[in-house]
């Protein structure tokens, strides 16, 4: 296998606990993203990375591949890169947020055909429009740009800040989405790599990237998924999903 998908998976989520196993919709949360993923053309495998007998068991129940990881990582990079150990010839370790269900499988495929293309890209993730009513919210990720589309900063907080404000806006605002793409060496070295200040401060892993000195190629798309940040998020996503039976 050349290409993995790996979906960090824990019970202990602070704002929404409990939040991989939300089943209001007939599956857990876990299951729908798994799905979503599967359908990606250019993954050769995807899996589930938890520390959790109660999502291990919910994974095999709906027969999804389920590894299980140490209980004692700092972030979501950090346990897909002790799963993906697992597949010593693996080329492309994608970190898919497991609050993602409504992911256009199109937006893995860009990440792996832009890492294929160019040898020089180490990480890749994928942003796109921001809503909004999401400027102001510290659950939508903001990311500024380089001129060469690397990530410049990734932030809570309204970056790039206009301000004369947004009528002289040079610069669009960008909503960062929940994928991350790396080199099989690249996550290894992200994941020996001790917590940065930034990322403490901003509670965004991949900030520790960025903070030492690496490039991170940011794809931008027109496509708008939906995360599932709150019980709010998926009470919406529920509802959706009864609509569009």
């Amino acid at each position: 296998m050349k290409v993995i998908c790996v979906i960090p998976a824990r019970f202990g989520s602070k704002r929404f606990p409990g939040k991989a196993l939300a089943s209001k919709t007939g599956k857990p949360l876990i299951q729908h993203v798994y799905e979503a993923a599967a359908r990606a053309k250019r993954l050769d495998a995807v899996l589930i990375a938890t520390d959790d007998d109660r999502i291990r068991n919910a994974v095999e129940k709906f027969g999804g591949c389920v590894v299980m990881t140490g209980a004692e990582h700092p972030c979501g990079t950090s346990r897909v890169a002790e799963a993906a150990r697992a597949f010593p010839g693996v080329e492309i370790v994608i970190n898919l947020q497991g609050d993602e269900p409504e992911l256009d499988p199109h937006l893995l495929d860009l990440v792996v055909d832009a890492m294929q293309k160019d040898s020089g890209i180490e990480a890749a993730t994928v942003a796109g429009p921001l809503a909004p009513e999401e400027v102001n919210d510290p659950n939508s990720v903001k990311v500024a740009l380089a001129a060469s589309g690397d990530a410049l900063y990734f932030s809570r907080a309204p970056i790039p800040w206009a301000r004369d404000g947004e009528a002289d806006r040079r610069a669009p605002m960008l909503k960062h989405f929940g994928i991350y793409a790396y080199r099989a060496a690249a996550i290894q070295a992200y994941a020996a790599m001790a917590p940065t200040p930034l990322e403490q401060t901003e509670k965004l892993e991949q900030l520790r990237w960025l903070e030492n000195g690496r490039r991170m190629r940011v794809l931008v798309t027109d496509r708008r998924p939906a995360g599932i940040d709150s019980p709010e998020d998926y009470a919406a996503f529920v509802a959706r999903g009864k609509k569009n039976r």
